[in-house]
């Protein structure tokens, strides 16, 4: 048995504290933070308000289901959940809204009264997408990112054309589809991937076919219960979870990691999972010479965005809202360039609301509406009160308009949540909200390395690192990293036994 860190107890880290103490290695978590979860956190007011800081699409439920399976269990044994209809609302202008079904028959029918003859290229568009989807997230997400030989695999090279890595997500789009309406629809996603759908390669239709045909889930409670139900599971195989912990040092001897610093104590260690943010790791607890990259790499790379984050009480329900809905009463186009090339608060914002309390009465005091606006922005950005509320009043003046009520005298309960704060609670690189850009040249081997080439007992998991932002793919990080550690630790027994 060996004795093992993780730095983080955001999704990444829960993964690979699952994996490692189930393999029977002695597993302490160290967060920051006094809950779990990293950016996927809840917190609760006073009033009865549960909120989830973070993450509010479940889509991809097969992943989840696929790491709970790897320890005998099921989602259901966890938390509950419950498929949202309608999957989520989009507005486009003139107040025009649109409600995507859950059942795909219904989609169709929605594609083809919007542009006649768009059901059978949907069918056509999510052929494709299925399998970049079963090859992406079955197999390519899998891979370390430790060499180009990784993707030598009969099937990946078989079906490279398909996956179509080199092409622009933007140009596949409009062959199948010419309708705005039904082209905002499918490139809204790639909003959060880090990059416009004119830089995005069109391997990432593949979320169209996770959001529009798997479906957008919901566990009920929140995704603080999706956390909760992970850290479950790692302390049922032994893992300890030490909160309000921040790690302050990282303290190496001999090219090897010997302990590290926290809450004034030095606690010793055979290996170390860095999952908190890859770039404060490395410029702030190990010396310059153990640094895997520079600051001028990281510097130079391209970050998905920041966000500018609502978390609201309503003393009264609200009618014609459901649980997700998208503002894009305006041109995404500009609000990407805003974002991505001339990165400044936007002319005119595109932005979403969540509204739980639709489909969950146990986050919001009876009778109240629970809200969680979110706008994504450039990372870097001046962060100021007054800029906070002046997209707030930006954002509740469009959502009164969408469901033809004032709100603003019913709010009893407001937080934001911007780029300082992802600073100050994560160590966030920037503020960044949702990792690096998934473009081409920031993609797989070409992402910063789960291995520290230095020290070698150090890795690294989470959304800076392989297989990228996202919650599913932070699960699947953590299982990458925990495989690959627990294959040295084995290779390094059998050569100190010969």
């Amino acid at each position: 048995m060996s004795k093992i860190a993780i730095i983080g107890s955001g999704f990444s880290g829960l993964s690979a504290a699952c994996y490692l103490a189930a393999n029977g290695q002695e597993v302490h978590v160290y967060e920051k933070n006094a809950e779990v979860g990293g950016r996927a956190r809840q917190f609760k007011t006073p009033e009865g308000y549960v909120f989830d800081m973070g993450p509010s699409w479940y889509w991809m439920p097969d992943v989840f289901e696929r790491f709970f399976g790897d320890f005998g269990h099921k989602v259901s044994d966890f938390y509950d959940l419950s498929l949202l209809t309608p999957s989520f609302d989009v507005v486009f202008p003139e107040n025009e809204s649109l409600s995507v079904p859950e059942k795909y028959s219904e989609l169709l029918a929605l594609f083809e009264s919007i542009e006649p003859g768009s059901s059978a290229q949907l069918d056509k568009f999510m052929k494709e997408a299925k399998f970049k989807y079963d090859t992406g997230m079955g197999k390519l997400v899998y891979k370390p990112g430790l060499s180009i030989m990784e993707f030598a695999d009969f099937d990946l090279v078989k079906g490279a054309m398909r996956l179509q890595v080199f092409s622009s997500f933007s140009s596949h789009v409009r062959k199948y589809f010419s309708h705005p309406k039904l082209i905002a629809l499918m490139e809204f996603p790639v909003l959060f991937l880090g990059a416009m759908p004119q830089d995005t390669p069109a391997l990432y239709s593949l979320m169209n076919y996770a959001g529009l045909k798997l479906g957008t889930w919901y566990p009920k409670g929140g995704f603080g219960k999706v956390t909760e139900g992970i850290k479950t599971l790692a302390e049922s195989y032994g893992a300890k979870f030490h909160f309000e912990s921040p790690v302050t040092k990282i303290n190496i001897e001999k090219d090897r990691v010997r302990s590290l610093s926290v809450n004034n104590e030095e606690l010793k260690f055979d290996a170390v999972i860095a999952s908190a943010d890859y770039h404060h790791i490395e410029d702030k607890l190990l010396p310059e010479s153990y640094r895997n990259y520079s600051n001028d790499y990281w510097e130079k790379k391209t970050f998905a965005p920041s966000c500018l984050i609502f978390y609201i009480g309503l003393s009264k329900r609200v009618e014609k809202l459901n649980h997700h809905t998208l503002f894009f009463e305006e041109d995404l186009l500009e609000h990407s360039k805003e974002i991505y090339k001339n990165p400044k608060w936007p002319s005119n914002p595109l932005f979403y609301v969540c509204c739980p309390s639709k489909s969950d009465k146990s986050v919001a005091p009876a009778g109240h509406e629970n809200l969680f606006f979110l706008m994504p922005i450039a990372p870097g950005l001046e962060d100021s009160e007054e800029l906070r509320e002046k997209y707030f009043k930006i954002m509740v003046r469009r959502l009164e308009k969408k469901i033809g009520a004032e709100i603003l005298d019913l709010i009893d309960f407001k937080r934001s949540y911007c780029v300082s704060d992802f600073i100050k609670d994560y160590n966030s690189y920037k503020g960044n909200a949702y990792g690096l850009a998934n473009t081409l040249m920031q993609t797989a081997i070409l992402k910063p390395g789960i291995k520290n080439k230095k020290i070698s007992n150090l890795y690294y998991a989470g959304q800076l690192t392989v297989p990228g932002p996202g919650v599913p793919p932070a699960l699947i990080s953590g299982k990458i990293v925990a495989k690959m550690l627990l294959e040295n630790l084995k290779k390094k027994v059998y050569e100190e036994s010969i």
